[in-house]
């Protein structure tokens, strides 16, 4: 927690400053009501009092209460205002640093924990400093206060209301050890569920077409189940709170009349009346300093859960970034040109190498494939270009530069990445096209002729809005192809100098993939290409083409000279054309 008040700037240090001088303005209100009880019970017993005295105090007592009421409106508003901003400054203070993070780090903490840390965790936090700020400042200066009141008035009441603050202590503090573990249980299943409805919501059609609805509601419900439990323990821990709150509290009050009555009976007929206003007096004060051990106790309840999600949101926002920004925008004469010089990776939780020793260089305008069998590394390789990883060993030269020297931003707009599995965004097709910023402005006849070269010009027009039609958060009212065709558009909108395609033409029938391919070499001329594919027929025509094996680099070459070299590559082919379809370039 302590953390995460560091979050706070001036502006809002100012205002817990604000709202703590009015806490102590109402607390002062609150206090002072008692003296004026005590002077009105004494007025009312003196004979010869005047009616004007009593309606004097009684007026000064309705101010006090005015004032008291006033207060607390202020102080709810700012406190509101504060947990509020405070939240939203720290949820996009964490959304920032979760997109600063790499797919290791993400992996780490798991889309679910990340999802629950940036929405509940977050929750909690304001619930805290929204309910309980106030609390936190007004139950401790209430109670102080009010126990330098009655000090002086009786030793038997002061020893009672200590007795009674003891007791709820001790209460208080065996609820905290017993919950405080709970609660980092509590979260972690949030955790899960979330898990299994992200899964249940993007595997709908699988969970549909095997008849699984039961399966998953199963699954739901165990998860739901252990979170009730365990929800259920913690409250029914706090409830036992609420009784003895109470109970300690009515029998304070009992206690005190009861040695009250035995103070004023053998007391002297002038102290008599002093001795009951002192134990009116006394019993308002000692309900104060109770009432403040109750509103320390609700904080309690809510602190071990913020505290917990303190320490998770914490964990995030302290993680060491592995792939750091580089230091300056680098400029350099070559262009277009991507090199691997002795390239070695391993993931950091791994004690093998998936890519063993990869060199290679491609220049501008040509394209270089990579293949090879399911697990040896061809995706791996590719995503070292944007620093999706860090090498392990050796270095990955952009434009003649190691990657790790560039601004990512920089880095990034020499870029047109399409993933292994095309994502779409919620929005219309222009929008999923002209997506993101890389520092060139697209006019609407570029995007149309992107749009066109990836071969999606055909389905876009038959729909009902065109260029302006809804897409689905990740595509699920197109099909696969037209996903990949418009991840390849959004890739081809950006003019960047080096093109990467991380199997992003498998979802194609031949003839279109053949097609995009075509259109794709002549609009992307002047353009480095790096090719992810499965498919022979996808990459013969490379340049270059790499041939992975267990991560190890086994042939590099053209499509003919490795059919005669590389015993890999030929089985590969033939695994998928007769050597009369290899002969004739896969026709």
């Amino acid at each position: 927690m302590l953390k995460l008040i560091k979050n706070f700037n001036k502006k809002e240090l100012g205002l817990i400053v604000i709202i703590f001088i009015l806490i102590l303005g109402q607390v002062w209100l609150d206090l002072k009501m008692p003296d004026y009880m005590s002077a009105i019970t004494r007025l009312v017993q003196t004979e010869g009092s005047k009616m004007g005295e009593i309606l004097k105090n009684g007026g000064y007592m309705l101010l006090c209460a005015f004032g008291s009421l006033l207060s607390a409106i202020i102080v709810g508003y700012l406190v509101s205002h504060l947990s509020s901003t405070f939240s939203m400054k720290l949820r996009s203070k964490l959304f920032k640093k979760v997109e600063s993070l790499s797919i290791h780090e993400i992996k780490q903490f798991s889309t679910n924990s990340l999802i629950t840390r940036t929405t509940n965790d977050i929750t909690q936090i304001e619930m805290l400093i929204g309910m309980g700020l106030q609390m936190l400042i007004k139950a401790p200066v209430t109670a102080i206060w009010a126990v330098t009141k009655i000090l002086n008035k009786s030793w038997q009441w002061s020893m009672v209301t200590a007795i009674s603050v003891l007791i709820l202590l001790s209460v208080i503090s065996i609820l905290m050890v017993i919950v405080m573990p709970k609660f980092k249980i509590v979260q972690k299943l949030i955790d899960q569920i979330n898990g299994v409805m992200r899964e249940n919501l993007t595997g709908i059609r699988v969970v549909r077409a095997f008849n699984a609805e039961n399966y998953q509601e199963e699954k739901f419900e165990n998860v739901n189940n252990k979170l009730t439990n365990q929800q259920l323990f913690n409250q029914k821990a706090f409830a036992i709170l609420s009784p003895i709150m109470y109970l300690v509290m009515n029998s304070l009050t009992l206690v005190i009349y009861f040695i009250g009555a035995y103070l004023i009976k053998d007391a002297l007929m002038a102290d008599k009346i002093g001795l009951f206003g002192d134990m009116v007096v006394f019993s308002s004060y000692s309900m104060q300093v109770i009432m403040s051990f109750l509103m320390l106790a609700m904080i309690f309840m809510m602190l071990p859960r913020a505290g917990v999600s303190a320490s998770r949101i914490n964990e995030v926002l302290d993680t060491e970034i592995s792939v750091k920004d580089g230091e300056k925008d680098v400029t350099s004469e070559e262009k277009g040109t991507v090199e691997f010089k002795n390239v070695s990776f391993k993931y950091p939780d791994a004690e093998e190498y998936l890519l063993k020793n990869i060199s290679f260089k491609v220049n501008q305008g040509e394209t270089i494939a990579f293949i090879g069998s399911t697990g040896s590394g061809k995706s791996t390789l590719i995503n070292l270009v944007p620093r999706f990883y860090d090498v392990t060993d050796g270095e990955v030269l952009v434009d003649g530069v190691n990657v790790k020297e560039y601004k990512l931003e920089t880095l990034y707009n020499k870029l047109g990445y399409v993933p292994q599995k095309a994502v779409i965004f919620d929005g219309s097709v222009n929008f999923n096209v002209n997506y993101g910023d890389n520092g060139k402005e697209k006019s609407e006849e570029e995007i149309k002729k992107a749009i066109e070269v990836a071969q999606a010009k055909d389905f876009v027009l038959k729909m009902e809005e065109q260029y302006e039609t809804h897409l689905a958060s990740g595509g699920t009212n197109v099909s696969g192809g037209q996903k990949q065709r418009l991840a390849i558009a959004r890739a081809i909108a950006r003019d960047p100098e080096i093109y990467i395609f991380d199997d992003s033409f498998s979802a194609l029938d031949y003839k279109t993939d053949a097609i995009l391919r075509k259109e794709l070499k002549k609009y992307t001329q002047n353009a480095t290409s790096l090719i992810v594919a499965q498919r022979i027929g996808t990459i013969m025509n490379a340049d270059k083409i790499v041939v992975l094996d267990n991560g190890e680099c086994v042939g590099m070459g053209t499509h003919k000279e490795l059919l005669k070299n590389c015993e890999v590559y030929k089985q590969i082919a033939l695994s998928q054309l007769s050597e009369e379809e290899l002969q004739n370039g896969g026709k």
